[in-house]
């Protein structure tokens, strides 16, 4: 069986790029097909394959402008000449499940979520007045797009990452999707031995920014302001500089930091402050395998992976959902925490119980049953 991988664009490890990991390593020899690929900065898993980039890759200074070329997207994703592949596996939260398919193969599409840009946040994206006036043919035409290469023509089965994300496949293609949470690596990720044994983490909180409009970052900055507790920010990003200006004293930015040192910020951070809505969160995911709370706006990915203090049935805690999405409601939560954890509510290692519903090997499992629902005739020997 030849399989080809379609990924929206490889420029760094984020979240997608962590699932495209495992799905390498359940199809070891399947080529990668992309629309940027910017060398050396995904996994070795990634890099080692052959991968196949769009002529939009080669136009300088892409790495940092490739969002840019949004308009471009589906002329060239559309350009890829997958004859001769028996299954086409797209990772897709913009525009890589519109890939053209060749008779006879199958399609079956990961998806991150329906383009966001042009659907559930554009607002967030793309503002309101005079902006929003000057996107809206453009926002008209990649909607059609999407709703174009959505039919069971094009995408043969789609598998959602989270329920939120299979509620939107419903409303915006009309389709019903697989459910599978992505996978988080338990053996990179653990709780720190001082504090499982019952020590006291860091004084200070983590956050883990993306730097780009929906993820909120300000919204915990004033937060911190008012309580003038101490808040480390690890990660970069378009925002970055601006947020980091005009940041509180006790707030530090920390910039790109290694898998490990993320491991260890994890391990050692008060709590995880998680104030966007994402489709799933597995930096929230991340933060629980380590044994951490997380404080989590209450919509998204976040209702999947975070057990509320009162869940029912005697679920462990594992965290705070706040609501609505605003400083006043964070700097609640933040303090309806603080008198939690001092009540002993959150155990590290029920926190990592939890964590162990989101491993790979769920992952690979789920994700394999779910091409086989597709009519996907999966070999015995693709995972490595």
């Amino acid at each position: 069986m030849r399989v080809a991988l379609v990924h929206d664009w490889l420029t760094g490890m984020r979240g997608g790029e962590r699932v495209l990991d495992e799905i390498c390593a359940i199809f070891p020899k399947a080529d990668l097909y992309t629309l940027i690929h910017v060398a050396g900065t995904t996994s070795p898993r990634i890099e080692a394959r052959r991968i196949v980039a769009s002529p939009l890759s080669r136009i300088p200074g892409v790495a940092r402008h490739y969002r840019k070329l949004l308009p471009l997207f589906p002329w060239a994703i559309e350009r890829f000449d997958l004859r001769g592949y028996d299954l086409v596996l797209s990772t897709s939260h913009a525009v890589a499940k519109g890939v053209r398919v060749p008779p006879g193969a199958i399609h079956v599409c990961y998806c991150f979520t329906p383009m966001r840009y042009v659907w559930d946040q554009a607002d967030a994206y793309l503002g309101s007045g005079v902006r929003r006036a000057l996107a809206a043919p453009l926002v008209s035409y990649l909607r059609r797009f999407d709703r174009r290469t959505s039919t069971p023509e094009r995408v043969h089965r789609f598998v959602a990452i989270s329920r939120c994300v299979a509620e939107r496949i419903r409303r915006h293609y009309g389709r019903e999707p697989g459910l599978v949470f992505p996978p988080v690596d338990l053996d990179r990720l653990k709780p720190d031995p001082e504090v499982l044994a019952g020590g006291a983490p860091d004084e200070a909180y983590l956050l883990v920014g993306g730097f780009v409009p929906y993820k909120r970052e300000e919204l915990a900055l004033e937060a911190f302001r008012r309580l003038d507790r101490p808040l480390l920010v690890a990660g970069d990003g378009p925002t970055r500089a601006r947020l980091e200006a005009a940041a509180p004293p006790r707030v530090r930015f920390l910039g790109r930091v290694s898998d490990a040192e993320l491991a260890r910020l994890y391990a050692r951070c008060r709590a995880l402050v998680y104030p966007q809505e994402e489709d799933f969160g597995i930096v929230a995911v991340e933060a629980q395998a380590c044994g951490r709370p997380v404080i989590a706006y209450g919509r998204g990915g976040a209702t999947d992976t975070v057990v509320p203090l009162g869940a029912p049935a005697g679920a462990a805690a594992t965290g705070i959902l706040f609501e609505p999405q605003t400083v006043d409601a964070l700097v609640a939560a933040l303090q309806s925490f603080e008198a939690a954890e001092a009540a002993g509510a959150f155990r590290p290692s029920a926190i990592r119980d939890h964590a162990q519903e989101f491993a790979v090997s769920r992952f690979r499992a789920g994700l394999l049953a779910e091409l086989l629902r597709a009519g996907v005739r999966v070999p015995p020997d693709t995972s490595d």
